[in-house]
């Protein structure tokens, strides 16, 4: 008997109904290989739900995502919604889908391509063999902290405000998802805070090392944020895992996304807790500004897919497929404009994923 799952899809805002549209149909045709049976189920979050709804995160459709097994979000947000008040953007959708998922960890792989090297800004020697996964913490932090705001002061002024704020028990959860992760790949894993200044910084690095008596087989180290930035684009290679806090990792993993030469071949996944629905999604944006012409590259959405059936419905085997199918077609060739190079054979979006179903 096939197994079930219930997906929920959230194509959301630019160009993403482009490239789910092209993941489904791909995930439709991988299921009856592995005894697979998939029940989509779309609803709008972002600027689309804004416009029907006035909410970026209707009720509806946080509920439907709670009822699935796994929810696969493709993009959000875009200039029409940007001078919007806080509150009602398509990104507070978004933050409010993974506090409302109680999403906390997010694994973000950074892997260079050997067929797609040369589209790297850093020289090849630098890049080549990065192999980099960065465990983000996802639900506190400064984007989450108490108090915030703009506030009036009895000068007159105005104050803003943002909390960067961690309890003991959010920096532990996080942090053993980062050492089980480097306990899986390389056995190095690399904690990044902010210590010598923030307090606390200093409490996330006081419980990373207690913990890591639990996991003598890690290789544990320290950066300070700054310094790691700098490392990145120095000596990338020297990074197996990273784990680290909402806004550091926020940063961090967009920039080691670049080192692969284009965010457009990257993607995600958050994760909650065990037997909860995880949300898969491609790192990049909505882009606006090609959206509906057939140029956006689906290959981050059709790997956040395989990161969906690797991570959240236990599927191994057809996840592998998957990414070996992404492998297949950039050996074949072909490239959309993001990562288009010298010899490649130019393609849309449409017949990206053509060349996916071929492999299939």
């Amino acid at each position: 008997m096939a197994r079930q799952y219930r997906i929920t899809l959230l194509p959301g805002d630019g160009i993403g109904p482009e490239i789910m549209s092209v993941t489904v149909e791909v995930l439709k045709a991988i299921a009856p290989s592995f005894d697979l049976e998939f029940t989509f189920t779309e609803a709008p979050i972002g600027g689309v739900a804004i416009d029907a709804t006035g909410n970026p995160l209707p009720e509806e459709t946080l509920k439907m995502c709670q009822n699935s097994d796994a929810v696969l979000l493709a993009a959000i947000g875009g200039y029409k919604w940007d001078n919007l008040p806080r509150n009602q953007r398509p990104e507070t959708g978004l933050l409010g889908l993974r506090a409302g998922l109680d999403l906390f960890a997010n694994l973000r792989p950074a892997t260079i391509l050997p067929q797609l090297i040369d589209a790297s800004s850093l020289k090849r020697e630098v890049v080549e063999g990065v192999d980099i996964m960065v465990v983000r913490e996802l639900t506190g932090g400064i984007y989450f902290g108490q108090p915030k705001g703009i506030f009036a002061t009895e000068t007159g002024d105005k104050r803003g405000v943002n909390t960067m704020a961690y309890t003991d028990a959010e920096v532990d959860r996080i942090a053993r998802v980062g050492f089980e992760t480097a306990k899986k790949r390389g056995g190095k894993l690399c904690s990044v805070d902010k210590a010598n200044v923030l307090d606390v910084s200093q409490l996330w690095r006081d419980r990373v090392v207690a913990l890591a008596a639990e996991y003598p087989e890690v290789e544990l180290s320290h950066l300070y944020v700054d310094n790691a930035a700098m490392q990145l684009v120095r000596a990338p290679k020297q990074f197996d895992t990273i784990v680290t806090g909402n806004l550091f990792g926020d940063i961090l993993s967009d920039a080691a996304a670049m080192l692969t030469g284009s965010i457009g071949m990257l993607p995600s996944a958050s994760l909650g807790a065990p037997g909860k629905p995880g949300v898969f999604e491609p790192v990049h944006g909505s882009a606006p500004d090609i959206a509906g012409q057939d140029k956006a590259n689906p290959l981050a959405q059709i790997l956040s897919a395989a990161m969906m059936l690797r991570y959240g419905l236990d599927q191994p085997a057809a996840a592998e497929k998957l990414e070996l199918a992404a492998i297949a077609v950039l050996d074949a060739g072909y490239r959309t404009g993001d990562i288009m190079s010298e010899g490649g054979k130019l393609v849309g979006c449409k017949e990206m994923g053509e060349a996916l179903l071929k492999v299939l």
